[in-house]
């Protein structure tokens, strides 16, 4: 699960890069009711997204040419530059560096050597999201990869993450849950699933990180993105172990998963 107090490579941040920022907030208002509270011209149109007042997201205008629009998925750590000197020495490459947000914290963006993009955050006053792993809120991260052992490996090497392999129903391959170091299995925060280039329709065959977001009603929140000029990839559908869930695209290309996830059985 993920929970706010982050340690490192816990996943403390997302962003959204729209064409049309009013376009996304109405979409994603439509889907899940956030509200966005922009931060003016100086932040270049850059705005929070809002459930009951806590910060769940965040989007900007889409900036960089040829780019499609997406969810930026950002991990916590202690220090941004070492960890893009970490990146690059196991393989990776660095998008932007590391950059300060005023007083709030340090952020940077990379690409691991399968060509998945992803953040990461060093907090200073801000320490990333206020509320998860409730209705309408990030509740997964998850990484579609051509390569699961190489990206298990970068991953490992730059945050210290922990792996645990199970097996898919059927032939559906192997998905290896993805947690911080030393945490449990009850910390695990997303997975990462080995797919061909050919499945990576999205990104023309390039690995990706996309979020999970939890529902109560998965049908009912898949109709919400319909209705709203959203389109639905898979599902809905039930997950043995796991709940009810669709991968959905919003009006602008960004993909993103719904899941209504299934109870824990009861202590015994």
């Amino acid at each position: 699960m993920i929970t706010t107090d982050f340690v490192t490579g816990s996943p403390s941040w997302l962003d959204l890069g729209a064409p049309d920022v009013p376009a996304a907030a109405a979409f994603y208002g439509a889907v899940f009711g956030w509200e966005l509270k922009t931060m003016g011209p100086e932040a270049g149109g850059y705005g929070i997204f809002r459930l009951g007042g806590k910060a769940v997201a965040a989007v900007g205008q889409l900036t960089e040419e040829g780019a499609r629009s997406a969810w930026m998925l950002y991990f916590q750590v202690p220090d941004a530059d070492e960890a893009a000197a970490t990146v690059q020495r196991l393989g990776g490459a660095v998008r932007m560096a590391p950059t300060g947000v005023e007083d709030e914290g340090r952020m940077a963006q990379f690409s691991d050597p399968q060509g998945g993009q992803f953040a990461v955050w060093q907090p200073g006053e801000f320490p990333g999201l206020e509320a998860v792993d409730l209705p309408d809120t990030l509740c997964w991260t998850e990484l579609y990869s051509t390569d699961a052992a190489g990206a298990k490996e970068f991953y490992g090497g730059l945050f210290g993450w922990e792996t645990q392999d199970i097996p898919l129903p059927g032939d559906g391959g192997t998905y290896s849950l993805i947690g911080p170091a030393g945490a449990g299995q009850e910390r695990m925060h997303g997975g990462i699933m080995q797919l061909p280039a050919e499945a990576l329709t999205l990104t023309g065959g390039r690995p990706y990180w996309h979020p999970v977001f939890a529902v109560t009603d998965c049908d009912a929140s898949v109709a919400k993105v319909t209705e709203n000029g959203g389109s639905v990839q898979m599902g809905p559908e039930d997950a043995e172990g796991v709940g009810r869930l669709a991968v959905c695209v919003d009006p602008s290309g960004a993909d993103f998963v719904l899941l209504n996830p299934q109870p824990m059985p009861p202590a015994e």
